[in-house]
């Protein structure tokens, strides 16, 4: 019990999902078929999660994404709109190319770390990394485990996704950067937040030297200098490292191999290269096993709770009608509903709900639940990570302020996303 309580909330958490999800197997609330069924169908997914979290650790540690963070903030030559785009950029190609998870755990560091570079507050980089790590995750399947699960039942090969979705995406992440620009990024809205870290911005959250103070950190912002470039310590394992992100990338959009087998191959090509350079870093730590415990979970539960009359409840909601009105509704339960539970559970059992044929209505549901979730901090597990990364550097984002903002965003994103999507049947 001690050992227990010593761990991690999160990790607590994932325990108990499990362990709820076997009893409800073990005393038959959900029958052996239906559970084997759902284990059999998220094996490759956990294979994938597992691996290209390891791909994303060791790529950190080769220190490729601070090179980038480095490019990133030489790029912006002091213009802060342009440090805006550019860190808009970053934050959406991590997500489309690794996942939105790999963004919560590893991009967020870096971006609180390139905020602690050119001397600006840590809120508007960690807004942008949480935001876009889930409103851009509709294009590939690799970009989100619901368009993992999702990829089967709408017949679509990667490419074939990415040509469906390119255009909700694109208003999806245009939506996420008006709201970021209104709320975090323009003047008078810069570093509302305060952390304890001394290499990051301090500034008065309330209080009569709050407004002055932002004034202040504003015009700093608009006056930074550029760092120089970033020299990784190890040149060999950055290169390889690089080669292996490359790979696989080039892998799941033009060969015809698994994810999982291409996120695995990587992730061995970075294994080898530590294994011979710095054969330390390879722990078990870096198995994302909080991860691995909490997803299985998470489906038996569901699949309980599905047996037992949420099938039909999401059924009336969502509605049979594969027309526009139809994908709106599957839109609004998946986005609703994501924010009270958890989307990746959400969108499992919303998919049993929406009829075989609505192909176009399972996409909405994908976006509801990916672009949706960005109103409560246990909404997706990509905001769970990021809110413990930004805790763990001592930047507070006020819950109100995540919340109040977060519904702006959702409902402005999932409804111009989904109007794309109806628009380019």
């Amino acid at each position: 019990m001690r050992v227990f309580l010593r761990l991690h909330v999160l990790d607590r958490v994932a325990i108990g999902l499990l362990a709820t999800g076997l009893l409800c197997v073990a005393t038959g609330l959900l029958p052996t078929g239906p559970a084997s069924d759902a284990m059999t169908r998220i094996a490759p997914l956990l294979a994938f999660l597992g691996t290209v979290i390891v791909l994303a650790e060791l790529t950190s540690r080769a220190e490729v994404f601070d090179v980038l963070a480095a490019r990133v903030a030489r790029a912006g030559r002091g213009s802060y709109p342009l440090l805006f785009l550019l860190c808009v950029a970053f934050a959406s190609l991590t997500t489309i190319a690794l996942n939105l998870d790999t963004t919560a755990v590893l991009l967020t560091p870096v971006m609180l770390a390139l905020a602690s570079r050119v001397g600006i507050a840590p809120v508007p980089l960690a807004m942008t990394t949480v935001w876009l790590a889930n409103t851009a995750s509709l294009l590939l399947p690799v970009s989100n485990l619901t368009n993992l699960l999702a990829a089967n039942r709408v017949a679509l090969s990667p490419l074939g996704l990415a040509g469906r979705m390119w255009a909700p995406q694109l208003a999806a992440v245009a939506v996420t950067m008006a709201c970021l620009w209104l709320f975090f990024w323009r003047r008078g809205k810069r570093g509302a937040s305060r952390t304890s870290r001394p290499d990051l911005v301090a500034v008065p959250a309330s209080g009569p030297g709050a407004a002055r103070a932002d004034d202040v950190r504003a015009d700093a912002a608009d006056r930074y200098q550029p760092p120089g470039v970033h020299r990784p310590a190890d040149p060999v394992l950055f290169r390889a490292c690089a080669f292996a992100c490359g790979g696989f990338l080039l892998a799941i959009l033009v060969a015809d191999v698994p994810l999982w087998m291409a996120s695995a191959t990587a992730a061995a090509v970075a294994v080898a290269a530590f294994a011979v350079r710095h054969r330390s870093v390879l722990r078990l730590s870096l198995v994302p096993w909080r991860l691995l415990v909490m997803v299985p979970g998470m489906f038996l539960v569901v699949e309980t709770v599905n047996a037992h009359g949420l099938h039909d409840l999401l059924a009336a909601a969502v509605g049979h009608d594969g027309g526009t009105l139809g994908l709106f509704r599957a839109a609004a339960v998946g986005g609703g509903l994501s924010n009270v539970l958890n989307n990746l559970p959400v969108y499992l059992a919303g998919e049993a709900a929406v009829p075989a044929a609505n192909h176009d209505q399972l996409l909405a549901l994908l976006v509801g639940t990916n672009a949706g979730p960005v109103v409560t901090p246990w909404a997706s597990l990509a905001t769970l990570l990021w809110y413990e990364r930004c805790h763990a550097y001592g930047v507070r984002v006020p819950v109100a302020r995540l919340m109040g903002t977060g519904a702006v965003l959702a409902t402005t994103a999932v409804v111009t996303s989904v109007t794309v999507l109806a628009l380019t049947r």
